[in-house]
């Protein structure tokens, strides 16, 4: 006669192995679904190239990763996808004729020194630090601050590894005020940034905000898209560090962050 603990015991041995057969199954499961989906997005992104190629025969030199953004960034539309591509192209063509925007086309943006680039995130994204109390209006040439956010956004596109599309920004607005305030050149850069590098920011981490920010805020926030929305972190002072040491190893974590890294101005990377 079986006694009572053998019972249980066994009872038990058959409940592990159900519920190791259970997840085994759904794993199988979530792995044919993520190969169904990764098809799906292989077939339409073919036909986007195919569809983009013949409007613009110079868009044959472009990766698959690069499409595979534009499409993703309209849900894998195919028609909307590949019109935001070829737009993309035409604009890279005209603000950007020499391929790149070299430091003596934005001297006015260089001098205030408000963008550094160092260090990587634990996902190997790079990353960017912004002032913004250090950017003032360019009234003169309001186009040379544009000039300045595609020379930014290339420079950190640039500084990624093998296989990683994406990076991330500590947005510092420690000493902010009106007279940084500059609503025009935020919604610029925006544009640029949604439009032209979709798919690209990974995380925005907005720090130090000062209360009289959130007057401009509310009038940039409903021009930001959804997915870029998902991505913005505001960051209280006093959990700053810790926040920040969830994405960021320490040994990659600028110093005025409490990490180990000095900053370095983007235009000496």
């Amino acid at each position: 006669m079986m006694s009572s603990s053998s019972s249980s015991e066994n009872m038990m041995k058959s409940i592990i192995i159900e519920i190791d057969k259970q997840g085994n199954s759904m794993r199988h499961n979530e792995d044919e679904e993520t190969m169904e989906k990764n098809d799906k997005e292989q077939t339409k992104l073919s036909l986007m190239r195919t569809l983009v190629q013949r409007h613009d025969p110079s868009s044959k030199e472009v990766d698959d990763l690069t499409l595979r953004r534009f499409l993703r960034a309209r849900d894998l539309d195919i028609e909307k996808g590949s019109t935001m591509f070829l737009k993309y192209l035409k604009w890279r063509q005209s603000f950007v004729p020499n391929g790149s925007i070299s430091p003596c086309e934005i001297p006015n943006e260089i001098a205030q020194n408000k963008m550094f680039l160092q260090g990587f995130d634990k996902k190997g994204r790079p990353i960017g630090v912004a002032f913004g109390a250090r950017h003032f209006q360019n009234k003169r040439n309001p186009e040379e601050f544009k000039r300045f956010a595609v020379y930014v956004l290339d420079k950190l596109c640039e500084k990624m590894g093998a296989g990683q599309e994406k990076f991330v920004v500590i947005g510092d607005l420690q000493g902010w005020g009106y007279s940084n305030s500059d609503i025009r050149a935020y919604l610029g850069a925006l544009s640029i940034l949604q439009g032209y590098y979709p798919e690209r920011l990974g995380k925005l981490f907005i720090v130090h905000v000062p209360y009289v920010f959130m007057t401009v805020w509310k009038i940039v926030y409903p021009f930001i898209d959804n997915n870029t929305k998902k991505k913005i972190v505001f960051v209280e002072d006093k959990k700053l560090k810790s926040t920040l040491l969830e994405d960021i190893e320490e040994s990659q974590l600028p110093e005025i962050y409490g990490g180990q890294l000095p900053l370095v101005p983007i235009h000496e990377t």
